[in-house]
């Protein structure tokens, strides 16, 4: 099992509202990238979402990721997402975009795609049906490869269309292109995105059960793909959840329990109106506070982690015997905790907890992308006799 961050810009509170606040907090996220990268962490995750005040104020992921490239070695940096909607990033800058950033990171970066968060987010630009993203994703999906290996690419769709031939450039680090994913909530997308052979991006909203027939489902029709729309097949269930971790057990409890700890998960209710929500205070009422019993209960279904290493060890065994359930595990670093306690948290986790269920220093999108094959060649039609007038070596 391998281990991420989430990163997602979070600034509750009137601090949203304070330019030097919400300063800081970004900078705090990539000094949490560059911690986690010293410590065993092999993925970042970084959400792209759009005036969702106070949630989230990580619009620009890719500025976001080619800044991390720059301060990072080892860990891959992916988008979680990358809007493909045509009316939010045109597809060419996508993949234009991606390809720009396995250049930079020295192929760590991971192509997370999806839709938007909910009606608010799509609002931004003109998007008032989110439902009517759903074709244009299946639609846009299977264009990057071509893009990324065609020279003359064209294209005549429902939703974009480039009607001259163009060279889209850079072209991935070759060989390969960024491993592909994509967002995932509800089980048809999970089987969807097994069909694709892509990987899958999740949260724990779920009971471990309802999780695990979702990822059943996954590991179902990606063993069936044989044409993945990638270059690859990336057989991934990435799962993102809450840990609270330090040196005493105490600590990490009085963390979970304290004041404010869920008001993200408010804010998921307020902005995320597209999916099923069964947890957690709806905005406007407060955020709930949990009780003893209740943290008790949110550990033995796996919705958090809490403790000591040794707890969240100990915790994570079960996790680790579902292997069809997840293959990474991302932790959103308690977004309510200081900056040195989050500081803590990652070091712990990333010393020792991660040594213990990630044995394996090679990547596992690493793997899958040294099986990469070209899907379409550079040419849809005969090239033209002569390319460049330079000569010289």
């Amino acid at each position: 099992m391998e281990f991420g961050l989430f990163i997602q810009g979070y600034v509750p509170g009137p601090g949203a509202h304070d330019p030097e606040i919400e300063h800081a907090a970004l900078l705090r996220d990539a000094e949490f990238v560059q911690c986690a990268d010293r410590n065993n962490f092999k993925f970042a995750w970084l959400s792209e979402h759009h005036a969702l005040t106070e949630y989230s104020h990580l619009s620009a992921n890719d500025v976001f990721a080619g800044y991390l490239a720059a301060t990072t070695e080892r860990i891959h940096i992916g988008s979680a997402i990358f809007n493909v909607s045509p009316r939010v990033n045109h597809p060419v800058r996508n993949a234009e975009r991606v390809a720009m950033l396995d250049h930079l990171t020295n192929r760590r970066f991971e192509f997370g795609t999806g839709r938007g968060a909910g009606s608010h987010e799509v609002g931004t630009f003109n998007i008032h049906d989110p439902s009517s993203t759903k074709a244009e994703f299946n639609e846009v999906i299977g264009e990057f490869v071509k893009m990324w290996e065609r020279r003359d690419y064209t294209f005549q769709g429902q939703h974009f269309s480039l009607d001259v031939p163009h060279n889209i450039l850079p072209k991935p680090y070759a060989p390969g292109h960024p491993p592909i994913w994509v967002a995932c909530g509800n089980p048809p997308t999970f089987q969807a995105a097994g069909e694709m052979g892509i990987g899958a991006l999740a949260f724990t909203f779920d009971s471990p059960d309802g999780m695990t027939a979702r990822a059943e489902r996954y590991k179902a029709a990606v063993a069936d793909c044989t044409d993945p729309v990638g270059q690859f097949k990336n057989d991934n269930i990435m799962m993102t959840t809450m840990v609270y971790c330090a040196e005493s057990r105490e600590a990490a409890r009085e963390q979970a329990m304290r004041f404010g700890a869920r008001y993200v998960v408010t804010l998921v209710t307020l902005y995320h109106d597209t999916f099923p929500m069964t947890f957690g205070n709806r905005w406007p009422n407060p955020p709930d506070r949990l009780t003893e019993d209740e943290l008790d209960a949110a550990i033995g279904s796996q919705f958090l982690f809490c403790g000591t290493p040794e707890d969240v060890c100990e915790q994570l065994t079960t996790v680790d015997q579902r292997r069809g359930w997840v293959d990474q595990l991302t932790f959103t670093a308690s977004l309510e905790l200081t900056r040195d306690e989050r500081i803590e948290m990652i070091e712990l986790v990333g010393k020792a907890v991660i040594p213990e269920f990630d044995k394996d220093p090679t990547i596992s999108t690493d793997r899958y992308r040294a099986q990469a094959e070209p899907k379409f060649g550079p040419y849809a039609k005969e090239p033209p006799p002569l390319e460049t007038i330079w000569t010289q070596p």
